[in-house]
């Protein structure tokens, strides 16, 4: 359906939690080395509990690897630097949904990186920096999902 692809994802848990979610939706997650972590940490392990094996979970060495798995592929890059709301995409089939890592987001090189179709953000209070990893994942996934009438659900 959609390919959820964290850049350089550092915390543990976040990734946890992603791996339950693309297995609940039917989505991949991409992961964008280097992790902050060892796959097989609990804190991860626990956080995914045994949605594991229902997820389509890839680890790519760097960028370009990633690259070359997912495209050709709309790429919507998220940043608390774009004027574009999530709400505001119609959302495609295979389109890459990509995050950058906690605690910095995307850097300037990879939101100018050519394979980005789009920056986009995700409306929150002024004074804020972020959501939560995992939480705008989630957000983000499910709104193009449901876009699409929640196609495979019960």
């Amino acid at each position: 359906m959609f390919r959820v692809m964290f850049h350089e994802p550092r915390i543990p848990p976040n990734t946890g939690n992603a791996i339950r979610m693309v297995a609940g939706t039917g989505c991949e997650l991409h992961l964008v080395k280097p992790l902050g972590f060892d796959l097989s940490e609990p804190k991860l392990k626990r956080a995914g509990l045994d949605y594991h094996d229902l997820a389509t979970v890839t680890v790519h060495e760097n960028l370009d690897a990633a690259w070359a798995a997912v495209t050709p592929a709309r790429v919507f890059a998220f940043t608390a630097h774009a004027t574009t709301s999530y709400a505001d995409i119609a959302y495609q089939p295979g389109d890459v949904l990509l995050f950058g890592p906690e605690p910095t987001g995307l850097s300037e090189e990879v939101l100018a990186d050519e394979h980005v179709t789009e920056r986009v953000r995700i409306p929150m209070l002024p004074g804020r920096r972020s959501l939560n990893l995992s939480n705008a994942a989630a957000l983000v996934t499910y709104e193009a999902w449901r876009q699409h009438g929640f196609e495979g659900a019960v």
